[in-house]
């Protein structure tokens, strides 16, 4: 069944999203100081083109770094990102067969606000 709604995902918006993520990775990998938010968002938009079977879940190493480079995520992409699964999410809500792809949608805002301190991995 994951391998299913990966390909419906796929084809009906998780390759925009993930293009989205790939854009930011390389605005973010310009200059030297934003490269572990270019790594990130790479991360993240993997995650965007195939996320059934796969979580999301909090790195127990993660410090204050990463908390203030979040903040700092959120003003320059997050905010941006998350709207593109809010708005994506709508339009897939539409039908019956989309709700599960709206429903992994809105689980992928928190992870595009907050991406540092964060690690994804197979759900077994």
């Amino acid at each position: 069944m994951r391998v299913i709604l990966n390909i419906i995902w796929l084809i009906f918006g998780g390759f925009w999203l993930a293009l989205g993520y790939f854009a930011a990775g390389i605005i973010c990998c310009i200059l030297i100081v934003t490269i572990p938010f270019g790594i990130a968002s790479f991360r993240i938009g993997v995650y965007a083109l195939w996320p059934f079977g796969y979580t999301v879940v909090e790195k127990p190493t993660s410090g204050v770094a990463s908390i203030l480079g979040n903040v700092v995520w959120v003003i320059v992409a997050g905010i941006w990102l998350a709207i593109g699964h809010v708005v994506s999410a709508v339009a897939m809500a539409i039908t019956v067969i989309g709700i599960p792809l709206a429903i992994a949608n809105l689980k992928m805002i928190p992870i595009s606000l907050m991406p540092l301190g964060k690690e994804i991995v197979e759900v077994p």
